[in-house]
This record gives C-alpha cells, sequence and structure tokens, in this order.
C-alpha cells in the first residue's frame, strides 16, 4: 500500500504543465506619433573668421624720402586718389629742374643742327658743297633729335619720382592699418598702409564635406556674432577645394553692411539653402537630458528606447530630425518625459 500511494503521489505530480514567464506590465500609457518626410526650408550653420574681400597693400615707389605730412589714420574710409602721406621732395624738385635745363639745351642742339642742315643742303643743291660734308650735318640733325628725347625722357622720370613722393590711394575703402609716422625715411618698397578695398568684408564660413555640394554661389545668408546684430550676406564663392585633414570646404559669404564686423573676428551664420526633404515629428516629442535633445522611439514590441538626436528646421508644430530616426518610426508624446530606457508602454493612439 505504501508503493502503491508513492505511485500515484508521483503521477499526479508529473501530470501538472509548467509555468511561463509573465511579460512585465505596461509601465504607463502614453501617445505616439509617426515621423514623416516633409520639404523644409533647409539651412546649414556655419561659422569661421571675418576677412577682407580684397586688402591692398600700399607702399612707397621712392626711397631715402622723410614724411612730412600725413592725411589719413587706420579706420578712415578713403578714395581712389587721395592722399595719404607727403615725402620731402625739396630734391626731386630740383632734379625736375635740372632734367627740364637739360631739355632746353637739347632743343637748343637740334635747332643749331636742323639749321646747318638747311644751309647744307643749299649749298649741295648750287654745287659747292659734297655730298660727304651734307650727310655729315644730316648725321649732327639725327644725334640732336636723339639728344631731345633723351633729355624729355630724364625730365619724365624726373617728375614721375616728384609724384611718387606724394602717396594716392590706389582703390577706395577702409583703411585697415598705417604702418608710417610723420618724420619717418621710408625705402622704396616699405609698405605704409592697408586698405580693405571698398571695405567690403566677408565671411570665410567652414562647411563639412558632406554639405559642400548643397551650397551655391548667389545663396542668402545671415551672419552674427557675440554681442553684435545680425547682418544679411550673399555666397560670393565656393572654393573647389577640401581641407584633407579635417574634411572641411570653405564658402565665403559676402557681408552686404560690415556695420561693427571687424576683420580676424570670429562670427557664425546660416546659410538658406533653399526646400530640402527632412524628416520631422511633433516639437513635443522631443526631450532634453544631459542638455542634448532626443526622442523614445517606440518598437515593434512597445518598448521604448531612447535615442539622442539633432534637431533643424521647425514648421508649425513639427520640428526636423537631422539624424536619429528614420521615416515610419513611431515616438513617444505624452509621457515621454516620464520614461526610462527599455520600459513597456501601453499605446492610447497615434497621430
Amino acid at each position: 500500500m505504501i508503493l502503491v500511494a508513492c505511485a500515484l503521489a508521483l503521477a499526479g505530480c508529473g501530470g501538472k504543465p509548467a509555468k511561463t514567464a509573465a511579460a512585465p506590465p505596461p509601465s504607463q500609457t502614453i501617445t505616439v506619433a509617426v515621423a514623416g518626410v516633409e520639404t523644409l526650408p533647409r539651412q546649414i550653420a556655419v561659422s569661421g573668421d571675418i576677412a577682407p574681400w580684397q586688402e591692398a597693400p600700399v607702399g612707397a615707389e621712392v626711397g631715402g624720402l622723410t614724411v612730412v605730412e600725413l592725411y589719413a589714420d587706420e579706420g578712415v574710409y578713403v578714395r581712389q586718389g587721395q592722399l595719404l602721406l607727403k615725402m620731402d621732395d625739396t630734391l626731386l624738385r630740383a632734379q625736375l629742374r635740372q632734367a627740364a635745363a637739360g631739355v632746353a639745351s637739347a632743343k637748343a642742339t637740334l635747332a643749331q643742327a636742323s639749321a646747318d642742315l638747311d644751309r647744307a643742303q643749299e649749298l649741295h643743291d648750287r654745287g659747292y658743297l659734297a655730298q660727304a660734308a651734307l650727310d655729315q650735318k644730316k648725321a649732327a640733325q639725327g644725334n640732336a633729335q636723339a639728344g631731345v628725347a633723351q633729355a624729355e625722357a630724364a625730365e619724365a622720370e624726373a617728375r614721375a619720382r616728384l609724384a611718387q613722393s606724394s602717396l594716392k590711394a590706389p582703390v577706395s575703402g577702409l583703411v585697415s592699418a598705417r604702418k608710417v609716422v610723420k618724420g619717418q625715411i621710408v625705402a622704396a618698397g616699405t609698405e605704409l598702409f592697408r586698405i580693405v578695398r571698398d571695405g567690403r568684408l566677408e565671411l570665410n564660413a567652414a562647411v563639412p564635406e558632406d554639405q559642400l555640394h548643397i551650397i551655391r554661389a548667389g545663396m542668402p545668408a545671415s551672419i552674427t556674432a557675440d554681442g553684435l546684430s545680425t547682418v544679411a550676406g550673399t555666397v560670393r564663392i565656393v572654393p573647389p577645394q577640401v581641407d584633407a585633414k579635417n574634411r572641411l570646404g570653405v564658402a565665403r559669404i559676402t557681408l552686404t553692411a560690415p556695420g561693427p564686423f571687424r576683420p580676424g573676428m570670429f562670427a557664425r551664420g546660416s546659410i538658406q539653402v533653399g526646400m530640402q526633404p527632412g524628416v520631422t515629428v511633433p516639437q513635443s516629442a522631443v526631450i532634453y537630458r544631459d542638455s542634448s535633445p532626443g526622442v523614445f522611439v517606440i518598437d515593434a514590441n512597445n518598448v521604448a528606447h531612447y535615442r539622442t538626436v539633432a534637431t533643424g528646421v521647425r514648421s508649425g508644430d513639427r520640428i526636423e530630425i537631422a539624424q536619429g530616426v528614420k521615416p515610419g518610426e513611431r515616438v513617444a508624446l505624452s509621457g515621454a518625459g516620464f520614461l526610462s530606457d527599455g520600459d513597456h508602454v501601453r499605446l492610447a493612439g497615434a497621430r
């Protein structure tokens, strides 16, 4: 009987079905939205240094002279041909007078040679002068004419050197640097001023290589810097070159009105590249953790997964997700701020 009772007990134990692990209950009920694709006005954020469009160095063409007057300083806008400085021209004026006297002497010699040739020609025609003597008079007149030309060239050189003692602006623009003081003896070729042509400045904007092909000359842009108001700009040119070290290209953006911007300043910009497709979600889906934007993506099993994203353009109540979410994925809306990564949720609806 004991054996029969044990057998019955074992049979009863073996007949019970095994229990399975139950799925965790949903932590909360949320609403979701599906990430879609919209055509949005795309902007590319850039940054870089402010630089002159063209900067003209202005130097002395004559050397060994003393600066006696200065007419321009840094920060002054000058016009093309405007006087910048004047050097002592006493010696140059004396050399010009000497050259002018040389011209007068050469012309007197030419007049004498021409008169001698005329008399010799008359005597030759009457048969009183040999041909050889006439040829000598012609050669003398030719030498006298060459002497006049040489003297006039020397006078022109002296006049040009005198004019170079007064330094004038080669272009209109803003004087960005002055490297000379009154009383200084300057050497030929020494840089004395630097002028930003037409006062035009531009932003040398660094652009990632994968976005460089989108930017075209003529696209509008806006430029700003810390403590300064935003100014409008236009992309002037996109050089066909990328830095092999940092994989960045350059877009040169001309500032429409430089205002308080100065060469060498760091500035940020935004280039409007036109309408482009982009992934968007409702703005309420984006939450911030550790100062970084992110969303909770709900998978097919209704499990929430947190993803850090990169946001872009806002359009109405939706915001572009430049990186982190694919079209068609579901993102949490209401209650997203209370979720944790891996939570199982219940869906109240989708839109």
